[in-house]
C-alpha cells in the first residue's frame, strides 16, 4: 500500500525492459505512490522486452525513443507533457550497456569504438537528456532527476570494464548539471550507487554471480536488491528530499564503506593462488 509521497507528480522513467529491470519496479512504486508516469525505451527493446505489459498494468503510454538521439528525447518530454497534462516532476534514467562487456573484450584490450557507444549509452545520454528537458524547461521546478550507478565508478572490479568510466562519467555529469540545474529552477540531480543486482543488464558482467554473492557477505545489510533501490528512488522523487543534490547515494547494504568483513577473510583463508592460463601465465583479474 502506498503513501502517496507522489501524489499529483508526473514522472518519465527510462529503461524498464522486463520484469527484472530497477526502472520496472520504479514504475511500479511510483504509480502506487500517485504518480502519473510515461515510459521509455529503445524501439527494439520495447518490441523484445516486455514493457507494454507493463505499460498496460500501469495505464502509462510507452514512448519507443533512442535516449542517445537529442531529437528521439525532444520528443519524449514533449509527448510526456502533453500525454501528463503538464511539466514533468521527476525522471529516472536507468540505462547502461557495453559492447565490450558483451564481446567479452578485456579492459586492456577494449574496441574504442565499441567505448564510445558504451559511453554515450551508459552517461552522455543522461547529459542529453538533462540538456533537452532544460532548454525546453519541461521540468518543474523543485523537480527530481536521477540516474543509477555503481560503485565501480570508484573502485576497480573485475570484469566491470568500461562501464565503470561511463558510471564515473555519469556521476560527474549529475554533480556539473545539479549545480547549474538547482541554482537555476531548484531541480535536484542525483545518482544512486545500487548493490549488484541481478538485472538483464547485469547478468551480462563477467563473474556476476560471484560479485553478487561476495558483495552480499561483505555488506553488514546484505545487497539491497531491485525493490528496495525503487523505495530509495521514491523518496528520492518526493518533497522529502527537496535539499539534496549533487550527491552519488549508496544504497549498498554498507558494503561501500567495508574493509573487510570476516565472513570474506574466511573465505580468503581457503585459497588466494594465483589464477594462471593454459600456458602458466599469471592472469591479473
Amino acid at each position: 500500500m502506498g503513501n502517496n509521497l507522489l501524489q499529483g507528480k508526473r514522472g518519465i522513467i527510462f529503461g524498464a525492459l522486463n520484469n527484472m529491470s530497477i526502472a520496472w519496479k520504479v514504475a511500479e512504486r511510483a504509480v502506487e505512490e500517485g504518480a502519473t508516469i510515461t515510459l521509455t525505451n529503445t524501439p527494439i527493446a520495447v518490441r523484445m522486452g516486455t514493457t507494454n505489459e507493463l505499460g498496460e498494468k500501469l495505464n502509462a503510454e510507452i514512448i519507443p525513443a533512442d535516449a542517445t538521439s537529442v531529437e528521439d528525447l525532444q520528443t519524449v518530454f514533449e509527448k510526456s507533457q502533453e500525454i501528463l497534462g503538464g511539466k514533468i516532476d521527476f525522471v529516472l534514467h536507468s540505462i547502461g550497456m557495453s559492447p565490450n562487456v558483451r564481446k567479452k573484450r578485456t579492459y586492456d584490450d577494449l574496441d574504442y569504438s565499441m567505448l564510445s557507444t558504451t559511453l554515450d549509452v551508459s552517461a552522455i545520454s543522461f547529459h542529453k537528456m538533462i540538456q533537452v528537458a532544460k532548454k525546453m524547461d519541461a521540468i518543474s521546478d523543485g523537480g527530481s532527476i536521477l540516474a543509477l550507478s555503481y560503485v565501480a565508478a570508484q573502485r576497480t572490479f573485475f570484469g566491470y570494464n568500461d562501464m565503470a568510466d561511463a558510471k564515473s562519467l555519469l556521476e560527474s555529469i549529475a554533480r556539473s548539471f545539479g549545480y547549474i540545474y538547482g541554482r537555476e529552477k531548484g531541480v535536484r540531480v542525483n545518482t544512486i550507487s545500487q548493490s549488484p543486482t541481478m538485472t538483464t543488464a547485469g547478468s551480462g558482467v563477467k563473474g556476476m554471480e560471484n560479485l553478487f554473492d561476495f558483495s552480499n557477505k561483505m555488506s553488514p545489510l546484505g545487497n539491497a536488491n531491485a525493490e528496495e533501490c525503487a523505495n530509495y528512488c521514491i523518496v528520492m522523487f518526493s518533497d522529502l528530499t527537496k535539499k539534496v543534490t549533487m550527491q552519488n547515494l549508496f544504497h549498498d547494504g554498507g558494503f561501500s564503506s567495508m574493509g573487510m568483513s570476516l565472513r570474506a577473510m574466511n573465505q580468503y583463508e581457503k585459497g588466494m593462488d594465483e589464477f594462471k592460463d593454459e600456458n602458466g601465465n599469471i592472469i591479473y583479474g
